[in-house]
């Protein structure tokens, strides 16, 4: 909690991302892929996040990724 804190006050600002990546196969996935299958890393701190190719952005608050993942259970419902 007290890193989350000095991080946010005196983190990075993740402004710089990495092209997108896409792990297929059987090869180890991140994390950060294991939402969206796509992740993107930031070239300044190294942090990952996922990454969603039908809406060209980066997913990186929680809020986002509850909302991703509702849009996801309301797809397969139809």
């Amino acid at each position: 909690m007290i890193a989350g804190l000095i991080d946010l006050l005196f983190g990075c600002r993740h402004s710089r991302y990495s092209f997108p990546v896409t792990i297929r196969g059987k090869a180890r996935r991140p994390q950060a892929g294991a939402l969206t299958g796509t992740y993107v890393a930031c070239l300044d701190c190294g942090r990952e996040f996922p990454y969603d190719w039908q809406q060209m952005k980066v997913i990186t608050s929680q809020a986002e990724r509850r909302e991703y993942v509702a849009s996801l259970a309301t797809r397969q419902a139809v």
